[in-house]
């Protein structure tokens, strides 16, 4: 099992329709394909600021969500657009990470 950390920036002062797009479509649209959100967050330090947590349980169940979703109909024509002008794409960081054997998330 393992989590990825998403980081991203939103466009100056877009991070309240940021956040509305994600709860109201983004994230239901995930779920519905089985993705598992663990943790949605603004970050308190930086207005345009954004991280959100998602768990996997094998590189393999990676990819089957992974392709489920950015493969599909509704993300690549309805979806990525809203996205690309909300956010700076190009200040996305994508932290993979493994629980150790006493933390909480295991």
């Amino acid at each position: 099992m393992f989590y990825e950390i998403r980081r991203y920036q939103t466009r100056p002062g877009r991070r309240d329709a940021w956040v509305r797009y994600m709860e109201e479509v983004n994230l239901p649209f995930q779920q519905s394909l089985g993705m598992v959100v663990t943790g949605s967050f603004v970050d308190e330090e930086d207005p345009d600021g954004y991280v959100w947590i998602r768990r996997f349980e094998s590189e393999e169940h990676c990819q089957k969500l992974y392709d489920a979703v950015y493969g599909s109909d509704r993300w690549q024509r309805e979806m990525r657009p809203v996205v690309e002008q909300l956010l700076l794409m190009d200040r996305t960081v994508v932290t993979r990470v493994h629980p150790t054997p006493a933390s909480a998330l295991r």
